[in-house]
């Protein structure tokens, strides 16, 4: 193990970001937003490498330099020393960030997650529409 620690630095970054609808390209969005998921987690990110049989480790310490806010990333290794690809669907990074957008919204975490915030949106909009003087 301590041998693919150094390596792990050639590994492709993907963060969150990258894959989140919600974001902009200028706060660093790099595919479509019909194509891009809501709000990705690196769990997320790192099951659907692990359904595609791609080595991957996540790093929970580091943070989106655009925004630091943004925690976590996640570390895949596309292709093997001799150059061929662990799955030959994903070579590239854009075909991978592409395959994990179309996998998140069906994860068993995020459906199962779905189903109860969909009962409180209803209740959210009407407390919305108040609005007071602000106080000074």
């Amino acid at each position: 193990m301590d041998k693919d620690l150094p390596n792990i630095k050639r590994w492709v970054v993907i963060y969150p970001v990258y894959i989140n609808s919600k974001k902009t390209v200028a706060e660093g969005r790099r595919i479509s937003v019909e194509k891009a998921c809501e709000s990705p987690t690196c769990a997320e990110i790192g099951d659907c490498c692990s359904h595609f049989k791609l080595p991957f480790a996540i790093e929970i310490d580091k943070a989106y330099p655009r925004d630091f806010m943004q925690i976590g990333r996640v570390r895949v290794l596309l292709k093997r020393e001799d150059g061929t690809p662990y799955n030959p669907a994903v070579t590239t990074r854009k075909q991978l960030m592409l395959k994990v957008a179309e996998l998140v919204p069906r994860h068993p975490g995020r459906t199962k997650k779905q189903e109860p915030a969909a009962s409180a949106s209803t209740a959210g909009p009407s407390k919305s529409g108040k609005h007071g003087k602000k106080k000074r």
